[in-house]
């Protein structure tokens, strides 16, 4: 038996784990209000994993759940406080080796809630639109001004030799 690599990353409601296993089968997944189990087999050669995890703060093991793809494990663990900020998974302050931080997914604590439901698109929409102003000038196009003149930087440049 071997413990699973695993990442994980805070959000507001929940605190999320993904098991990085391949082709899994009998998946176990026990959760409890202080810790929860993880086991299963995994790859072609069905090697046991199992991962027992003393969590950092209490959760809710009824609204706790998973979810199994073809790749991995993804555990959803509804945190007993909503809003509270983990800095760690674990009650200890261990370093696991099969366990690492998950920045592409990484929560900042200072982002606003409503904002984490945006799409990119809607983000970048509003990004957009934000940087617009109805009085804003027009910046001179092709060192024309407005009277039709060349600046003085606009001269023709001597042949190169």
């Amino acid at each position: 038996m071997q413990p699973a690599s695993a990442k994980w990353y805070d959000r507001r409601d929940y605190v999320f784990v993904e098991f990085c296993v391949e082709d899994s089968k009998d998946v176990e997944i026990n959760f409890e209000k202080e810790k929860f189990t993880f086991s299963c087999l995994g790859g072609a050669e069905s090697i046991k994993h199992f991962n027992e995890v003393n969590l950092y703060s209490a959760i809710d093991p009824n609204d706790s759940r998973h979810k199994r793809t073809d790749r991995s494990i993804l555990c959803y663990l509804r945190k007993g406080e909503s809003g509270q900020v983990w800095p760690r998974l674990t009650k200890d302050k261990l370093k696991l080796n099969w366990l690492k931080l998950d920045f592409n997914n990484w929560g900042d604590s200072d982002d606003d809630p409503e904002e984490e439901d945006l799409s990119s698109f809607e983000k970048f929409s509003q990004m957009m639109n934000n940087m617009g102003g109805e009085d804003r000038d027009i910046p001179d196009v092709d060192g024309m001004d407005d009277d039709g003149s060349q600046d003085s930087d606009d001269e023709k440049m001597p042949d190169l030799e």
